[in-house]
């Protein structure tokens, strides 16, 4: 059923639905969505760039920002209930009622249809079709499926959130080589622990949601190794531009320096768990990810 619309003054009606909106496209993880096509397509054209190749990766990026944007929203719909039980989720419009169902389900439709036609028309079908998968992905496979079935579900919806970099590169190439399946094995393989040191200091929200996430069923001892074992294969994988001549040296020593980091706070985590601590693990796989696809884009450029 659609949520019911509170009324407010005319004078902050305007201003107030464009936020509300704004919320429901999850501004946050869309720029990180946005930044990892983006060095996707950069990876992909040797040297600088022409006008048009900028031009071509403009117009991909507002298409794969729609998508994604369409995807949060529909995302809002479906997990209305179980976001109003949750402190960290309860402040979203659809949560709180201040958009009905029928509003977010438009505003994804118009959002989807946009990026969809932007992706088809200006940058490339294949282009247009992955980002559809991945919205459908995300939104349905992840989304409807797995996230209310099995503790896995961040395992295997992560393929979704790993999209991106794949989705840049077929942008301005029109396939998908080996290295862009490179730089999505390295964010699959960086999500679990990601979200599952959020789990951790959330999990009461997630206990109360009724959602299986991996800290609920299985506790947070396996649940701190589990993030472990991942945080040492995600080195490994960190290791593959390298090893494979996408990068040199300067990417290289990033890699190291950074998922070592990650793999000190995992150590760090097992021994001695802190709701604190599981918060800086959070904070830290956002920037482990984040400066890594950075130092990809240094090294690209110089050398």
């Amino acid at each position: 059923m659609s949520a019911p619309t509170p009324s407010m003054s005319p004078a902050a009606a305007p201003l107030s639905i464009a936020r509300q909106f704004n919320a429901l496209t999850k501004p946050r993880v869309i720029q990180l969505i946005v930044f990892c096509a983006l060095i996707g397509m950069v990876l992909a054209v040797p040297g600088l760039p022409s006008l048009a190749q900028v031009g071509l990766a403009a117009l991909a990026c507002v298409g794969i920002w729609l998508v994604a944007a369409a995807a949060a929203a529909f995302n809002c719909i479906v997990e209305q209930r179980i976001d109003a039980k949750m402190k960290r989720t309860s402040w979203r419009p659809t949560a709180r009622g201040e958009l009905s169902n029928t509003q977010t389900l438009w505003f994804s439709a118009v959002l989807g249809l946009a990026g969809s036609v932007i992706l088809y028309v200006w940058v490339n079908p294949l282009t247009m079709w992955l980002t559809f998968a991945t919205f459908v992905g995300y939104a349905v496979i992840y989304t409807v499926i797995l996230k209310p079935l099995t503790p896995q579900n961040i395992v295997i919806g992560g393929a979704s959130g790993a999209m991106p970099p794949v989705l840049g590169w077929a942008a301005m190439t029109g396939d998908v080589g080996p290295e862009a399946l490179i730089l999505f094995l390295i964010i699959f393989l960086w999500t679990p622990p990601h979200f599952w040191a959020l789990a951790l200091y959330r999990v009461e929200d997630y206990r109360k949601s009724g959602l299986p996430m991996l800290p609920v069923t299985h506790g947070s001892e396996f649940t701190r190794l589990q993030i472990l074992l991942y945080t040492w294969v995600l080195f490994a994988a960190c290791l593959l531009p390298f090893m494979v001549g996408m990068s040199s040296w300067i990417y290289l020593a990033a890699a190291v320096v950074l998922s070592l980091w990650f793999c000190l706070y995992a150590w760090r985590l097992m021994r001695n768990y802190s709701d604190a601590l599981a918060r800086e693990t959070f904070r830290f796989s956002l920037i482990h990810l984040s400066a890594l696809f950075a130092a990809l884009l240094l090294d690209h450029y110089l050398l």
